[in-house]
């Protein structure tokens, strides 16, 4: 059984949408991680929220 679609929209309460940023925002992190490890390649990743706050994640292969 899957996960049910929903609908790409911005979410009008305040709280619900601040929880799912922070959630997305984990889940982009980790997979930008994943791709820079598993691909060995350069990858730099800047979010900013709504707030103007900012996240970031950078990565640089070892030179051998």
């Amino acid at each position: 059984m899957g996960r049910g679609k929903i609908a790409i929209e911005r979410i009008d309460n305040t709280t619900n949408r601040q929880v799912t940023f922070s959630k997305r925002r984990g889940g982009l992190m980790k997979k930008a991680r994943e791709l820079a490890i598993l691909c060995d390649a350069d990858l730099a990743l800047i979010v900013f929220s709504s707030t103007g706050r900012l996240y970031d994640f950078a990565s640089s292969r070892s030179v051998s």
